[in-house]
């Protein structure tokens, strides 16, 4: 059993009050007959005697098919609350913490329950001349029929490294479909050592993405934390456990070029540090247009061998090359590459196949000096990133990035 922390000075709101008010506490304190309260004696002059205690506490005393997402409230009147524990005794381990308000009359829990799961709660209150209220009640949550996970969550330390570029969004991938996309959300965490104004944004039923409104602050702490240990995600699925990741967000660097000028200016911190001279798409097919929009750097890859899109061999058009010093920009094939045989063309003209092609020293240069996540802008071409075209997340203006959020922005709460 764990013993909850009670010297934190959270206030509660006005539920559990009417819960004292409305259900008759002193009546059901007596009636429980699981509760015990320890006497107080009156001093020899016949001085007033001080009630006890009285105790009440939602869920009620045998409730059974609570929702997981119930929060456990506790309330003392006439004294104050000592000690509240709330254990799982049946179905699961564990226990669930909680916050008490300033004065010491009131406790909630924080966390979700688990389901299928038997609860006892155990409640000390004592009154002001010291006499003690014991109380203890259970209930048990409803029972689940599936669980869901997260399959993948980035950034992470494989994939992207944990020092990140500014543009950087957390996705999340579940196993499972999630219906109850209200109850999931709330519970994804997003603590920042810098007060940051973001939002969650669904892709799909698997698919879940957090982005600032504006890029990351420079040099930001974020902590992601995924409370999802029995959290509703649909009808009979519940969050199978927690899951957290921390990451720091590097300096600002950020990458603008231009199909029409052919060349890529880097700024860090505001400040430029290169100029390259550029080559785009030759367009003429649609698939030879290099994209213009928001782009994110998703990998840098010191070897990349590429092949024509939907060309095989023999057909008119096709090739497969072995390329160098790659950033990948999207998903439909477009990197920043090492490209020694267009060197001449580069600052001049497009005649690329979609990419953009830099010299071997500068492609050298920005894969070295590059972080996933760094956003890289291109302008002049006709064919736009779509959204979902990679990391297109920054292609939707912040009206639009919101409309698929379930419970809109929120800032931040410090690491």
């Amino acid at each position: 059993m764990s013993r909850s922390v009670l010297d934190r000075g959270v206030q509660v709101g006005h539920a559990i009050r009417g819960s004292i008010q409305g259900a008759g506490l002193l009546v059901l304190a007596l009636a429980t007959s699981c509760s015990s309260t320890t006497a107080v004696k009156n001093d020899d002059a016949g001085a007033v005697q001080h009630a006890n205690a009285a105790v009440a506490v939602t869920p009620l005393d045998r409730t059974h098919d609570v929702p997981t997402d119930t929060t456990v409230m506790v309330a003392a009147d006439g004294g104050t609350l000592k000690e509240v524990t709330v254990k799982a005794v049946k179905g699961t381990q564990g226990s669930l913490q909680g916050v008490l308000s300033a004065d010491h009359t009131q406790w909630r829990s924080r966390g979700t329950a688990a389901p299928g799961a038997s609860y006892e709660v155990t409640v000390t209150a004592v009154n002001a001349a010291g006499a003690v209220t014991r109380k203890t009640t259970s209930f048990s949550t409803v029972k689940g029929k599936e669980t869901f996970a997260i399959e993948s969550l980035m950034p992470s330390k494989d994939t992207t490294g944990l020092t990140v570029g500014v543009g950087m969004p957390v996705m999340i991938t579940f196993d499972k479909d999630v219906t109850d996309r209200v109850s999931v959300e709330r519970n994804l965490l997003i603590h920042t050592s810098k007060p940051v104004l973001g939002a969650w944004h669904w892709f799909d039923n698997k698919t879940v993405h957090f982005r600032p409104k504006h890029y990351w602050p420079a040099r930001t702490k974020v902590r992601v934390e995924a409370r999802l240990a029995g959290v509703r995600g649909g009808a009979g699925l519940y969050g199978k456990r927690n899951q957290e990741i921390e990451f720091k967000v590097g300096r600002s660097q950020i990458t603008r070029g231009s199909t029409n000028s052919h060349q890529l200016t880097v700024k860090r911190d505001g400040k430029t540090v290169r100029r390259i001279p550029m080559s785009a798409g030759q367009g003429g097919a649609w698939k030879y247009h290099t994209t213009s929009g928001i782009h994110l750097a998703m990998s840098r890859e010191p070897v990349t061998v590429m092949t024509s899109p939907g060309i095989g061999p023999g057909s008119a058009g096709y090739y497969q090359m072995t390329v160098y010093n790659t950033v990948r920009i999207s998903n439909s094939g477009e990197y920043i590459h090492s490209a020694p045989w267009s060197v001449g063309s580069q600052g001049y003209s497009n005649v690329s196949h979609g990419c953009v092609n830099v010299s071997p020293d500068n492609a050298k240069w920005f894969i070295d000096n590059t972080l996933i996540g760094d956003p890289i802008i291109i302008t002049g071409s006709p064919r736009p990133l779509e959204p979902t075209n990679g990391w297109g997340q920054w292609q939707e203006n912040w009206k639009e990035w919101l409309k698929w959020s379930s419970v809109k922005h929120f800032t931040t709460e410090d690491v």
